[in-house]
């Protein structure tokens, strides 16, 4: 039986202001699949997660994206967020008047205050959750503030924009189980993936963007892609693939015998 693909991109193009960022993008991403996006800076990685989520910005020229089988390409975001796609941010942007328990009250309104405390708890973040979303943070800070929010909302696919991006060597361990949380493969009891999960379908699916492959000393990503100049040049294994690109860099990684037959 084939395996069932959760999240699919068919040749997608993709322009920002006027400008042509994704040229042809296709990807599908199965049930309980980990995903790394890798690329250079511009490359089109945050577009794609982007697109996906789906702001307004990103306009889809051609192409599609179907998420449990459904075509969701013209859907609005919270059309997205109800069927179950999230994203943690790389930068999330500071929001003044509206603080963080208001923000994750009214995106998750089932959630009881004792469980947000409780999990803001594990995360070292409690102390924000009455302030202004993100005003004056650190870029740790931010990071768990955003893996609080994706654990809490709980998404069948969660897209994660370079998670290890501003946050120090001591706290990249708790940014790291925050991630496998989210992505169901940990609980903050210490009890394990196997002890909560009993088959690999029950994790949840997800696409990382990743510059330092930091993230994936902390959860086992299935796959890689690497993103040039808006279109994905290679994909295969993801630990041989970052192997490549730290040792060859990204203009000649793809081209090297490691990478024969894996071209996307």
């Amino acid at each position: 039986m084939a395996e069932e693909k959760l999240l699919e991109i068919k040749d997608l193009h993709v322009t920002v202001d006027g400008t042509e960022v994704l040229k042809g993008v296709s990807l599908s991403v199965g049930e309980g699949e980990i995903h790394a996006l890798f690329g250079p800076n511009g490359s089109g990685k945050t577009t794609l997660l982007n697109t996906v989520i789906g702001f307004a910005r990103y306009h889809v020229t051609q192409g599609s994206i179907w998420f449990k089988g459904q075509d969701i390409t013209n859907a609005t975001i919270d059309e997205r967020a109800r069927l179950g796609v999230g994203i943690s941010f790389q930068r999330p942007p500071t929001i003044r008047g509206v603080t963080l328990r208001s923000l994750i009250s009214f995106s998750s309104p089932s959630l009881t205050d004792e469980e947000i405390e409780r999990t803001a708890e594990r995360l070292d973040a409690r102390e924000f959750l009455d302030r202004e979303i993100n005003a004056g943070l650190s870029g740790g800070e931010m990071k768990r503030t955003e893996m609080l929010q994706i654990i809490l909302q709980s998404p069948d696919f969660v897209c994660l924009d370079e998670p290890e991006s501003g946050v120090d060597l001591e706290n990249m361990a708790l940014i790291g189980k925050a991630a496998r949380i989210a992505l169901g493969r940990d609980s903050f009891d210490g009890a394990g993936c196997r002890s909560i999960k009993s088959r690999r379908a029950d994790y949840k699916a997800g696409l990382v963007i990743t510059h330092t492959g930091q993230i994936m000393d902390h959860i086992f990503v299935d796959k890689g892609h690497v993103l040039m100049n808006g279109e994905i040049v290679c994909s295969g294994n993801a630990a041989e693939l970052l192997g490549e690109i730290r040792s060859h860099g990204y203009t000649e990684c793809f081209r090297c015998a490691g990478c024969a037959g894996r071209r996307a």
